[in-house]
């Protein structure tokens, strides 16, 4: 095991780090009068032929309905998604692109989602898995950690 103050130093580096990305986002939502979680919401939906019900947006921003109805209620507003019934669960909605909403989005999302492709393609293969793997081994030790305290 590190000694403590290892860890704190290592921990400090990865939050450093964490938080350095999450202002390339920001940066990136701010220059097209977005907020982050609204950059999100396009990212997903964008990556969702298909669309995404507001339960599943949620679960994969990790936020609370409240925000999620907020933010997309924005793009309602703008006619930039609609819904549409879900055959299995009337009772769920999913939404999706408008034209005017998939037109918007694609002077946004595909440049940020070739960055990002373009960042992890400049890592090594070999690299790159690894820092997949060893994120995800992190995050799931992180989440059983916190369960741990709330207990």
């Amino acid at each position: 095991m590190f000694a403590d103050k290892e860890i704190n130093r290592l921990v400090n580096a990865y939050c450093r780090l964490r938080d350095r990305q999450y202002a390339v986002y920001s940066r990136c939502a701010k220059e097209h009068g977005l907020t982050v979680n609204e950059l999100f919401v396009l990212d997903i939906l964008w990556f969702a032929p298909e669309g995404c019900t507001q339960k599943e947006i949620c679960e994969r921003l990790s936020a609370n309905k409240q925000t999620v109805a907020a933010i997309t209620g924005r793009f309602f507003k703008k006619g930039f998604f609609y819904c549409e019934e879900v055959a299995e669960d009337r009772r769920n909605k999913r939404i999706r692109f408008t034209a005017a909403g998939k037109a918007y989005a694609g002077g946004v999302i595909p440049g940020a989602a070739e960055a990002k492709n373009l960042a992890m393609a400049d890592l090594e293969p070999g690299q790159a898995a690894e820092l997949v793997r060893l994120t995800q081994q992190f995050t799931e030790n992180m989440e059983r950690r916190f369960t741990d305290i709330r207990r």
